[in-house]
C-alpha cells in the first residue's frame, strides 16, 4: 500500500465552475498508483467541489444560475460582508455543496462516468488562488 500527497494550485477569474479533472488525472498518474482511492480537499471557505456534467456548458450555466437565486448577493441580506458582497453568498454556496471528493482509482484511470468532470466551484467574482490537497492511497 502506497500513500502519496501534494497540492495543486488552480487560478481563477471570475466565478463558475472551472474544470480541473485534467490538472488532477495528471497528478494521478505521475504516481504509478493502479489501484486505490484519490481524495481532492479544496483548502478554501468561499469556493468547493462539484462532480459534474462536462459535455454541456448549459448545465454548468444552470448551476451558477441556480446557485444565485438560492444564495443571492444581496447586502441587505447579511451581516457578514467583511470583502464585499459576493462573500457571504461565497461561504453560503460552498456549505451547500461540498469541499472534499473521494473518487475511486481503477485500472490506472478515475473511476468517473463517461460525461463526469471534476470541478472547482468558485464562489468570489474577483481572481483567487486556490489550493486543492490531493491524497491517493493505493497500489
Amino acid at each position: 500500500m502506497r500513500q502519496v500527497t501534494s497540492e495543486i494550485h488552480i487560478r481563477t477569474e471570475r466565478q463558475g465552475l472551472f474544470e480541473v479533472t485534467h490538472e488532477v488525472l495528471g497528478w494521478v498518474e505521475g504516481h504509478g498508483i493502479s489501484e486505490g482511492l484519490l481524495t481532492i480537499f479544496c483548502r478554501h471557505t468561499s469556493a468547493s467541489l462539484l462532480v459534474q456534467e462536462n459535455a454541456a456548458p448549459e448545465v454548468r450555466a444552470d448551476i451558477q444560475d441556480f446557485f444565485a437565486r438560492i444564495a443571492p448577493e444581496d447586502p441587505t441580506a447579511y451581516a457578514h460582508d467583511d470583502e464585499g458582497p459576493d462573500d457571504m453568498p461565497a461561504h453560503l454556496r460552498s456549505a451547500l455543496t461540498q469541499v472534499q471528493l473521494s473518487i475511486p482509482l481503477i485500472g490506472g484511470s478515475l473511476a468517473l462516468g463517461t460525461w463526469q468532470g471534476i470541478y472547482l466551484f468558485e464562489h468570489r467574482r474577483r481572481p483567487q488562488d486556490r489550493t486543492l490537497a490531493l491524497h491517493i492511497m493505493g497500489q
